[in-house]
């Protein structure tokens, strides 16, 4: 009995789930990633000539990382170890690496340890493994779906290959379940099922890409479906729909889909798009995130990207925020989307973001001379017997409530931080400071500052 017969009749006689029951038995069997295991692959020859380096298998769920690592496993010669990231800690990898030395020493059998969800290991547990791959005792195969140069240490990064699975097309997935419905061995084929067309695109559009969810969804369809009298059970559409409940969706709270996200949003209001703001503000109000998040981001938004060219984003963003902390979701995303739409359709500047940077860098990078004696107060006799506030001119006794002064210190005098843009309320700015200062005070004609990502 092969590795995989074993296994599926342990699945069977246990009850697992139709997506462990699927899990292909070959690479002809295994759909997708043919970028990755392609017959020409580098990945799919070391596995087949049995010299796999350690590799991390990166990709979203239902995408086929465990699938690929049993394939391995019952492909190898080597000694296969499986541990998770969840349940497993320091004491089983030390045992295991003792048992891998001892392996190679007296029989030369390598060892292959998977580590599935490895971002769920600590730094402290990652480095346990690290000096085994480095000398040999095994090989690693870790799966995650967290980006790996966030969630994998360095130097075991280093040591490992990534490899970079994708979301299955909807083509594959409908594959994927019509083999699960002929299937008499470990699929549903048993029970005379089919789904009719909408049923199916229905299924495969929920699934969003992730097999087991659709494997899982599919198996509940057809057991809530009773067959008629010819013993014959057709699952429609609005039976997988009760089955699914809801698209699977792929989004975390701080993971990399999470970053990801809310930066297509920034940069969607940023590129003045309302339609693409909005359908990201509900990417993410679906998957869960937390509104007050959104709303922080955007009151950041408003002033850093829209700024003086609409003042009174920032205000509508501020009152967003308060809003969505007063009434929660679900009506939360009311007031989110008023202020996405409305920041994404004002005009746009960062100038007084640019102009704290600026002045900022300066007051960094420059000596921090004394504040110059006309701007002080003189609040007792000695400070004005000490010159402070001499000379100082107070702007409402001049016409125009306007007259020129040096405000910066020495060393900076002419330094312009603040460049006001032509967009919007902006616009009238500018020519406010270029009646007042001239053109030395007008528009920006500064080169533009390095973009920091919102």
């Amino acid at each position: 009995m092969t590795l995989f017969e074993d296994r599926a009749k342990r699945e069977l006689a246990t009850g697992a789930p139709l997506a462990a029951r699927m899990r292909p038995r070959t690479f002809d069997e295994f759909v997708g990633q043919s970028h990755v295991v392609g017959p020409e692959s580098v990945l799919r020859r070391s596995i087949e000539a049995d010299r796999l380096p350690s590799v991390i298998l990166w990709g979203p769920p239902g995408a086929g990382k465990t699938t690929l690592a049993t394939l391995i496993a019952g492909q190898t010669r080597s000694h296969f170890e499986r541990v998770s990231g969840v349940a497993s800690g320091v004491a089983d990898l030390r045992r295991i690496a003792a048992e891998a030395r001892e392996r190679l020493g007296a029989h030369g059998e390598r060892t292959l340890l998977f580590v599935d969800e490895i971002h769920r290991f600590n730094k402290a547990q990652q480095d346990v493994i690290l000096p085994y791959v480095e000398d040999g005792t095994f090989a690693l195969i870790g799966a995650t779906t967290e980006n790996p140069s966030f969630e994998v240490v360095s130097p075991l990064l280093s040591r490992a290959r990534v490899f970079a699975l994708e979301s299955l097309t909807d083509d594959e997935v409908a594959g994927i379940v019509a083999s699960a419905l002929t299937d008499r061995e470990r699929g549903l084929g048993g029970l005379n099922a089919a789904l009719d067309d909408e049923g199916l695109a229905a299924l495969v559009n929920l699934a969003n890409g992730d097999a087991r969810s659709a494997l899982n969804a599919l198996e509940l369809a057809v057991s809530a479906t009773p067959p008629d009298a010819d013993g014959a059970r057709l699952v429609t559409q609005s039976v997988v729909e009760e089955a699914m409940q809801r698209r699977s969706l792929r989004h975390d709270k701080a993971g990399d889909l999470h970053y990801d996200t809310i930066s297509a949003f920034i940069k969607s209001v940023r590129a003045s798009d309302p339609d693409a703001a909005v359908y990201w503000l509900a990417r993410m109000l679906e998957a869960g995130e937390d509104p007050l998040f959104v709303a922080r981001r955007l009151v950041v938004l408003a002033a850093e990207d829209i700024g003086m060219a609409a003042p009174m984003a920032l205000t509508v963003a501020v009152a967003a925020q308060q809003a969505v902390h007063f009434i929660g979701m679900p009506e939360a995303r009311i007031p989110l989307a008023e202020a996405t739409v409305y920041l994404a359709t004002a005009p746009k500047s960062n100038a007084a973001y640019s102009a704290i940077e600026r002045a900022m860098a300066d007051v960094r990078e420059t000596r921090n001379e004394p504040v110059p004696l006309h701007l002080r107060n003189a609040v007792t006799g000695l400070m004005k017997d000490m010159g402070y506030g001499k000379g100082y001119r107070y702007a409402h006794e001049y016409e125009g409530h306007f007259t020129p002064t040096q405000n910066l210190p020495d060393s900076l005098a002419g330094r312009r931080y603040y460049d006001a843009s032509d967009q919007g309320y902006e616009r009238e700015v500018a020519q406010r400071m270029r009646r007042w200062w001239g053109e030395g005070k007008g528009g920006a004609d500064q080169s533009p500052l390095p973009q920091v990502e919102g």
